[in-house]
C-alpha cells in the first residue's frame, strides 16, 4: 500500500467558484483521490480556502463585514457546496489558520537565515483617490507583451507572463478605476530567486514525466531568467511579518498560500478526534515514501513549479516536494472566459440548483481541458448527459432491473449456467476495465470517461444481443442467466463509476443491497459477474438520470447568458 498525498489549487475566498475552477483543480483531484483509495492506497486529500490579499479585503468591505467574519462565512459556504459536489477532501482548511501563520513565518526565518531574503526599498504604486498603496493584483492595464487590456499588476492572465505594476500600459486602480496614481517608496522583503535558480532548474529537470503543459510553462520561466520576487505587501489582512520594522505589513498571498497545503495538513492533525493520532509530518517531512500529486489550472503552474519549490529548497529542510503536477487549460463559457468578478458563466451553487452533481461531474470529466481549452455550452451539456448518462447507463440499469422485477421478482434469478456469450462479455469487460484503470492511474480524465462509457456500452450490447425477453417463455433458465449477469454488471458499474459519479453509484449500491469497502477495485471479471448470487434481494430505483429537454436548454441559455456570450465570442 502506497501513501499518496493529493492537493488541489486553493479556491479563493471571494465568492462561489464556477465550473472552470471545479474541473481545473478540485474535481480532477477528487477523481484521482477516490481511485487511489479504491485500489488500496493510503490517501490524504487536502485543500483549503485561500483567504488573504486585497480581493478579500475589498469583498468584505462591499459586504459590510469585518474581513475575518467575511472569510469565515465564505469558507463555510464553499465547504458546503464542495460537500454537495461529493468532493472527498480529508480536510478542507483555511489559509488564515494559526497553523499557516506559524509555518509561513517558519519558512521566512529559514530562508532569511540562509541568505535568501533581502530587504529593499521599492517604488510602489499609490492611488491618491483610494488613499492606499495598491497591491499588484489591484492594478490593471495593458500587458506590454501580448496587448491584453485587463492584465493584472502581478501577472497577465492571457499570456501568463509575470509582471510588475510599472510594466503595465495605461495602468489604473482596479478598485476605483482611477488613473490618479503615483509611485512612492516603501520597504519590502524579497525572495532571491536569482540565487535559487540553479537548484530549481535542477529539480524541474529531474521531473521527467510531467505533462507538456506543465513542463513547458516551468521551463519557459527558467528560460526567461528568474527574478527576485517581493513576498510582503502593505496590507492589514494576512500573515503578519515577524520582523522588526515591518509592522502593518503581511506576507504576499502567493508566498503563504502554497504553504497552506502543509498548514491544512497540520489543521487536519490538530482536529483529530480523541484517541486518534494523526501525524501530519509523516506526509510532509522526511516523507520519501509519499507520492505527492498536485492539480491546478495553468495560471497556477508557475507558482507551484518555481516559487513554492524555491521556498522549500531554500529552507534547507527535507520538506516534501511535488512529484507530479496535473495542469489544465481553460474551460470557457461559449468560447469566452468564465469570470468570478463579472459573474459570467454558471457557478457551482447555480449548477446544483439546476441538476444533481453527477450530471456536472460527468460532463466536466468527459470534457476536461487537459491539453487545450474546451468550451461549455448548455446544448453540449444536455447532449452528453442525455446520451451517456440517461440513454446508455441509466437505461441499462432501468430496463434490466424493471424487467427482472416484473418476470422474476425483486431478487437475482436462479437457474441456468453461463455460456459462450457470457465468456465473450467477460473478455470485453476485462479489456475495457484495464484501459479505464490505466487512464485513471495516468490522470487522463477525458479518456477515462470515454472508457467508462465503453463499459456501459458493452453491457447494453450484451443485453440487446442476449435478449432475455425472447427467452422468458421458452427457456426461462437462459433468461435467468442473462438477467443475473446483467444485475452483477450493474454492481460492477456501481463500483468502477464511483470516482466520477459517486452519488449515483452509491444510490445503485443501496438499491442492490451491496456494501463495498472504499478500498476495493475489481480484479477478476468472472468473480465480479457472479458476486450477487441467486436469491439476493434488490430494489428497483427510480430512473437514475432524466433527460434535459430542448426547452430546458433554451431556458438555461437565456437565464445564464449563453446566447449573448456566443454572440460576443463570434
Amino acid at each position: 500500500m502506497a501513501k499518496v498525498l493529493v492537493t488541489s489549487a486553493l479556491p479563493y475566498i471571494n465568492g462561489i467558484k464556477h465550473l472552470g475552477n471545479l474541473i481545473g483543480s478540485m474535481l480532477s483531484a477528487d477523481v484521482y483521490a477516490r481511485f487511489m483509495r479504491a485500489i488500496g492506497n493510503e490517501v490524504l486529500f487536502i485543500c483549503a480556502t485561500d483567504e488573504h490579499g486585497t480581493p478579500a479585503e475589498i469583498a468584505a468591505h462591499e459586504a459590510g463585514l469585518p474581513v475575518a467574519e467575511y472569510c469565515r462565512e465564505q469558507h463555510e459556504n464553499q465547504a458546503s457546496i464542495y460537500r454537495d459536489f461529493a468532493l472527498s477532501f480529508d480536510y478542507f482548511g483555511r489559509s488564515s489558520s494559526p497553523q499557516n501563520h506559524e509555518l509561513t513565518n517558519h519558512f521566512y526565518h529559514r530562508l532569511n537565515d540562509a541568505g535568501f531574503i533581502e530587504e529593499r526599498s521599492i517604488a510602489q504604486v499609490y492611488s491618491i483617490d483610494d488613499g492606499r498603496f495598491l497591491p499588484d493584483r489591484y492594478i490593471t492595464g495593458t500587458c506590454p507583451h501580448c496587448g491584453y487590456e485587463n492584465a493584472r499588476g502581478d501577472q497577465c492572465e492571457n499570456c501568463t507572463r509575470l509582471l510588475e505594476p510599472t510594466d503595465l500600459i495605461d495602468a489604473r486602480s482596479a478598485i476605483s478605476g482611477s488613473r490618479n496614481l503615483e509611485v512612492r517608496q516603501t520597504k519590502h522583503l524579497f525572495l532571491k530567486l536569482t540565487k535559487l535558480a540553479d537548484r530549481v532548474e535542477e529539480w524541474i529537470d529531474s521531473r521527467k514525466d510531467w505533462p507538456l503543459l506543465v513542463s513547458s510553462i516551468a521551463k519557459g520561466w527558467l528560460k526567461e531568467g528568474l527574478q527576485d520576487r517581493g513576498i510582503t505587501r502593505d496590507l492589514k489582512w494576512g500573515v503578519p511579518v515577524d520582523r522588526p520594522g515591518f509592522d502593518g505589513k503581511v506576507f504576499y498571498v502567493w508566498f503563504d498560500a502554497p504553504i497552506e497545503y502543509i498548514g491544512a495538513t497540520k489543521e487536519w492533525a490538530d482536529a483529530a478526534p480523541p484517541g486518534e493520532n494523526r501525524d501530519w509530518k509523516r506526509w510532509w517531512y522526511d516523507a520519501d515514501d509519499v507520492r505527492y500529486v498536485e492539480f491546478m489550472a495553468k495560471d497556477n503552474v508557475p507558482f507551484h513549479t518555481v516559487s513554492f519549490p524555491a521556498t522549500i529548497l531554500g529552507s534547507g529542510e527535507n520538506w516534501k516536494l511535488v512529484d507530479y503536477i496535473k495542469g489544465f487549460s481553460w474551460l470557457t463559457f461559449y468560447g469566452g472566459k468564465f469570470s468570478t468578478s463579472q459573474k459570467r458563466g454558471i457557478f457551482l451553487d447555480q449548477a446544483l440548483a439546476e441538476y444533481p452533481s453527477d450530471y456536472w461531474r460527468y460532463w466536466l470529466v468527459a470534457n476536461a481541458p487537459e491539453t487545450d481549452d474546451s468550451s461549455f455550452t448548455f446544448s453540449g451539456f444536455a447532449g452528453v448527459c442525455n446520451k451517456d448518462l440517461a440513454d446508455t447507463f441509466g437505461n441499462f440499469v432501468n430496463r434490466t432491473l424493471r424487467f427482472c422485477s416484473a418476470r422474476f421478482g425483486d431478487a437475482v434469478p436462479a437457474g441456468g449456467a453461463p455460456g459462450e456469450m457470457e465468456e465473450e462479455l467477460h473478455d470485453k469487460l476485462r479489456h475495457a476495465l484495464t484501459r479505464y484503470t490505466i487512464c485513471l492511474e495516468q490522470m487522463r480524465l477525458r479518456n477515462a470517461a470515454a472508457e467508462l462509457k465503453e463499459l456501459w456500452t458493452i453491457g447494453n450490447v450484451y443485453i440487446d444481443r442476449a435478449a432475455p425477453w425472447t427467452h422468458i417463455k421458452a427457456d426461462r433458465d437462459r433468461a435467468a442467466v442473462i438477467l443475473r449477469t446483467a444485475i452483477n454488471l450493474i454492481r460492477l458499474y456501481s463500483i468502477v463509476g464511483s470516482p466520477i459519479i459517486p452519488d449515483t453509484c452509491a444510490q445503485l449500491r443501496e438499491a442492490l443491497g451491496v456494501k463495498i469497502s472504499e478500498a476495493y477495485w475489481p480484479l477478476t471479471m468472472a468473480a465480479e459477474l457472479r458476486a450477487l448470487p441467486a436469491g439476493h434481494k434488490f430494489q428497483v430505483p427510480p430512473p437514475l438520470f432524466k433527460k434535459i429537454t430542448p426547452e430546458e436548454v433554451a431556458d438555461l441559455s437565456a437565464r445564464y447568458g449563453g446566447e449573448e456570450q456566443a454572440e460576443a465570442a463570434a
